[in-house]
């Protein structure tokens, strides 16, 4: 008879049980593609065109080692900051003084060699989709950047725009991947047998894709959304995983677009890479949407590059918290105006994947070596296997940036 009185307070605990779980639904989803993302940028589009040209279908052997490295480092370094519910600078600094100013140092220096490059990109993707000077282009995507962090939801807003630049990559790169049928036969055998390999490439491909500030860019995203502890573990490497599957879907394809058109005989031309590629699969209508597709890469990079870096920068410097917005606003500006003075070549964007490839293994080191102190693990115990990964990707990458070094010099 009384039924009715208890009908109210459950289907409200229904129902904010339901909203919470959708919205850390959207949470881990937009981090997710804050790293993709992040990793999505004008240098990695130049990198996986420049290497496709160079390597053919192997370079699907240097795509899929890559796919693993990811996996050892991402899912590790996700899980020690979630658990441990501090930033990377702080967790480093457990393991030893000083460490974490040292990882913060590197990290924005790299994160702004790749900003620089990504408001490059911008300022381009605009030119080419619809006319307006690089400069200017340039320009108007870091206001909007700006523009993003300003909003009273700015988190709600940045998981929004990522999420729907990303799916328009994809879109948009799969229509010309289509369209230069590439050889998917040879691409299966040379994926698992290469005739040929490159150190280079492969450390410049796995820091294009997770190193420097991209390995910790969706978790600091889950970490400031409040999505961490023992108890969210599985949510946060799912996000993880959707991640690298997004990055790695968005190389694939433009791995198969750009090894189609050198496939097919056409050249491609070193001042523009990708232009060149999208140009040659689709013709005029691929070269616009290089533009778009570009713009996008290049806008959600200075997104997700802003963030991590200035995430990094307030957890090593705890006074500069409260002056976060203005961190924002100078990071971005530095980058428009170093572009608008300097430019930024292609090599640069090479370069800046390697640097960061040269930083995965300090920061995931001492990321494993972290997680085994009580302090920062909580109780929580990662499983051997994936420390096991974690150590394999850190001497692998130790290993080949030695081998790149002694290559480049």
């Amino acid at each position: 008879m009384f039924d009715h009185l208890n009908l109210r307070p459950a289907c409200l605990r229904n129902s904010q049980i339901a909203s919470r779980s959708l919205r850390l639904s959207g949470v881990s989803l937009g981090a997710a593609f804050l790293m993709a993302t992040s990793a999505i940028g004008p240098g990695f589009l130049t990198q996986t065109t420049v290497f496709t040209a160079d390597l053919g279908a192997a370079f699907g052997f240097v795509i899929l080692l890559s796919v693993l490295l990811d996996m050892g480092a991402q899912v590790n370094i996700w899980r020690v900051v979630a658990v441990s519910g501090e930033r990377a600078p702080v967790i480093a600094g457990r393991v030893l003084p000083g460490l974490g100013h040292l990882l913060t140092l590197l990290i924005v220096l790299g994160g702004l060699a790749f900003n620089i490059g990504n408001v490059a990109g911008a300022g381009l993707g605009l030119q080419v989709f619809a006319g307006i000077p690089a400069g200017w282009g340039a320009a108007l995507s870091g206001l909007l950047a700006m523009g993003l962090f300003m909003r009273r939801e700015a988190g709600k807003a940045v998981d929004w725009f990522v999420r729907a630049l990303g799916a328009l990559m994809i879109v948009l790169t799969a229509w010309v991947a289509f369209s230069a049928h590439p050889p998917l036969g040879e691409v299966a055998v040379q994926t698992f047998f290469p005739d040929k390999t490159d150190p280079v490439a492969i450390l410049t491909i796995v820091g294009g894709t997770v190193g420097g500030y991209i390995s910790f860019a969706g978790a600091h995203r889950l970490l400031e959304a409040g999505l961490s502890g023992r108890e969210n573990i599985q949510a946060v490497t799912r996000s993880a995983f959707t991640g690298i599957g997004v990055a790695t879907l968005m190389r694939v394809l433009l791995f198969l677009a750009a090894l189609g058109v050198v496939s097919g005989g056409a050249a491609i031309d070193p001042s523009n890479p990708p232009a060149s590629m999208f140009r040659a699969a689709a013709g005029e209508w691929g070269y616009r949407f290089f533009g778009l597709v570009m713009w996008s890469a290049a806008v959600t990079s200075v997104v997700g590059c802003t963030f991590t870096s200035v995430s990094f920068l307030t957890a090593s410097l705890k006074g500069l918290e409260r002056n976060k917005t203005l961190l924002i606003f100078c990071f971005v500006a530095f980058s428009v105006a170093v572009f608008l003075t300097v430019g930024q070549p292609v090599k640069t964007l090479i370069v800046a994947g390697a640097l960061n490839g040269l930083i995965l293994p300090l920061a995931l080191a001492a990321m494993l070596v972290a997680v085994r102190r009580e302090d920062v693990n909580k109780g929580y115990r990662l499983a051997l296997g994936w420390q096991t990964a974690g150590w394999a990707v850190v001497a692998v990458m130790a290993i080949m940036a030695a081998k790149a070094i002694e290559q480049l010099m």
